[in-house]
């Protein structure tokens, strides 16, 4: 059974992937919708833009949500205590996504993953421990800390790998023009690149880069990140929790690193940006916590009772409000405005 989930979510995330490298980059794939809001002299409507960034951020976020009721559910912890501790979580990452941006970059309207998951790598154990002396107490469960930080680390792993696809519809987070990077990358880049189209997308008027090709630093990302999350699936449910969470982790935040030199976009005046200092601190602090909290015996994984608990109209209920949440709350744009005019098609009537 977990060999066969293992088999479907490769797929599933490979052919939504795959989708998203070869449509994003296009013009058609910026904006989901344009609602009217306020009449202008002209008798046309001044109108607030939904993006594709903010659908596929949200579903990236719940995606990842989804997979730590998944994990966690298949080793017994409460239905309940998952959802207090997704809702902690998120309260303090997604908040610290823009203020983090607003710190390192000084902009306002922008979001920051990398931000982010710093705050939530310092977070989460903390988070633990609060509820295993709150709710754990009055309630009588206990969470393993391992455990939980082995799911969190996988869940954010899969979040930020299909959260890229936001960014390529968005055209942020873009690579360096072919030209400017080392002539071995070259020769891979020259046939696996992107090329943005529209004049709204972030590496258009910010990096004028249209049409050009640039690294497909989103792609990769994407790519390694899911496969860490695999990978990840895989050792959680054959009870190597350590390992789930050092492996996905480690793999995620390194090729932040990594990743921040093939980027074009603007991560502050320094040659090393503060998000590299970030997921460096990020891994230290992780290594520091697996020594610190022991792996808990006994906790062994069972793929049927996570999905089980998947079932259940409270998770289903719970994963849409928070799809819908964060879409409103990521979706709106605030760096693109548009006009919009309504007539009636006369040889229809």
């Amino acid at each position: 059974m977990e060999a066969l989930f293992i088999l479907v979510l490769s797929a599933g995330v490979l052919l939504l992937l795959l989708w998203g490298f070869r449509r994003l980059p296009g013009e058609r794939w910026q904006f989901i919708a344009s609602v009217p809001l306020e009449k202008t002299e002209d008798q046309s409507w001044k109108a607030v833009n939904f993006t594709y960034y903010g659908f596929f951020f949200a579903t990236a976020c719940t995606f990842a949500v989804t997979i730590l009721f998944l994990l966690l559910g298949s080793v017994s912890i409460p239905v309940t205590a998952i959802s207090v501790l997704a809702v902690a979580i998120l309260a303090v990452c997604i908040p610290a996504s823009s203020i983090m941006a607003r710190i390192v970059e000084g902009k306002r309207f922008t979001f920051t993953v990398g931000g982010a998951s710093f705050i939530g790598i310092v977070v989460c154990p903390l988070v633990i421990i609060w509820m295993n002396h709150t709710f754990g107490e009055t309630q009588g469960y206990y969470i393993p800390p391992v455990c939980v930080l082995a799911a969190a680390s996988v869940a954010y792993a899969f979040g930020e790998g299909i959260g890229r696809l936001a960014c390529i519809s968005f055209g942020c987070c873009y690579g360096k023009p072919i030209a400017d990077v080392h002539p071995l990358l070259q020769r891979v880049f020259q046939r696996w690149h992107f090329i943005f189209q529209g004049r709204t997308k972030k590496v258009v008027y910010a990096g004028n880069l249209e049409g050009m090709k640039v690294v497909p630093v989103q792609a990769l990302t994407a790519v390694i990140d899911c496969t860490a999350g695999i990978a990840g699936v895989y050792l959680f449910l054959e009870g190597l929790y350590l390992a789930a969470f050092l492996g996905s982790l480690v793999v995620t935040q390194s090729w932040r690193v990594i990743s921040e030199f093939l980027r074009a976009d603007y991560r502050g005046g320094r040659k090393i940006s503060a998000y590299q200092i970030l997921s460096i601190v990020g891994i230290v602090y992780s290594v520091i916590i697996a020594v610190v909290f022991p792996v808990s015996p006994g906790h062994t994984a069972s793929i049927t009772a996570g999905l089980i608990i998947l079932w259940n109209p409270a998770v289903i209920l719970f994963l849409q409000v928070l799809w819908v949440l964060v879409f409103l709350h990521t979706g709106r744009s605030m760096v693109t405005g548009s006009t919009v005019s309504f007539h009636v098609v006369k040889d229809r009537i």
